[in-house]
């Protein structure tokens, strides 16, 4: 386990490191896109446009709603917890997030949320500094931030080093209060902030779920406050937790 003073300097290396792309993260940013530790931007400006309502309904409870056969394939056979993000378009920082379980062979939603994700919508080949969220399904392994462990059964890091940098908007500076790791290009387990990147520099990291602040990300996806209270109370890694993430087009096809 690192002491403090060690992880608060992997986390001021990973920052630097952002802070050539775009200055450091952004909604996004902490060792992975919007925090101190992230690698993904600056903070965006706030949001005020409505977000249109989510339909969720589908004919077959076997299957996630709205979600086409290829990304129905990657949920693993053992995930009975899925988070699907769906983004309003291509291009657009405002999303849904719901959140199924499964019993037996049925999926049931249990939760739903406005989300925001990347400034300029989504991509299905993520770069650092695209601004943009990754469409996929990936595994949800570890968690933290700058509060204490909510009650989650997830790997859980606490320590100051997840505050936002103080010359960020103060609409930012509670962002990273609570952080859930998205497992794109990391080693899946590790605490959010770990620097690991496997694919490389060029593909981003630091990708989380993280506390809004009403607009866009680098390439995380933010939720309330009581949504990330929620999810990390109802998470359990024994259902092996996953995100299901992207545009609508992009998840229908």
């Amino acid at each position: 386990m690192q002491s403090g003073g060690t992880r608060r300097a992997t986390v001021a290396m990973a920052a630097l490191g952002s802070l050539l792309t775009m200055t450091t993260l952004s909604a996004c940013g902490s060792a992975h896109t919007g925090h101190p530790g992230g690698t993904e931007g600056r903070p965006g400006a706030q949001a005020t446009h409505p977000r249109p309502a989510v339909t969720t309904s589908a004919p077959d409870p076997t299957r996630i709603p709205d979600v086409g056969d290829r990304l129905q394939r990657a949920i693993p056979t053992d995930t009975s917890q899925v988070l699907t993000v769906y983004g309003n378009g291509k291009d657009s920082p405002d999303s849904t997030a719901v959140l199924f379980t499964k019993n037996g062979n049925t999926w049931a939603q249990a939760a739903s949320w406005p989300a925001h994700n990347g400034k300029l919508g989504w991509t299905t080949d993520h770069h650092l500094g695209d601004k943009r969220s990754p469409v996929g399904v990936f595994t949800l392994t570890a968690a933290g931030g700058v509060l204490d462990d909510p009650g989650t059964a997830l790997p859980y890091s606490q320590d100051e080093s997840y505050e936002a940098p103080r010359d960020w908007d103060e609409s930012h500076w509670h962002d990273f209060d609570y952080v859930i790791a998205i497992d794109y290009n990391r080693v899946p387990g590790t605490p959010p902030d770990d620097a690991e990147q496997p694919e490389g520099e060029d593909k981003g990291g630091g990708i989380w779920l993280h506390l809004d602040h009403g607009s866009g990300t680098s390439a995380c996806v933010s939720l309330s406050k009581e949504a990330m209270e929620y999810l990390l109370r109802t998470l359990d890694p024994n259902r092996h937790p996953v995100v299901l993430m992207g545009d609508r087009a992009d998840l229908k096809g």
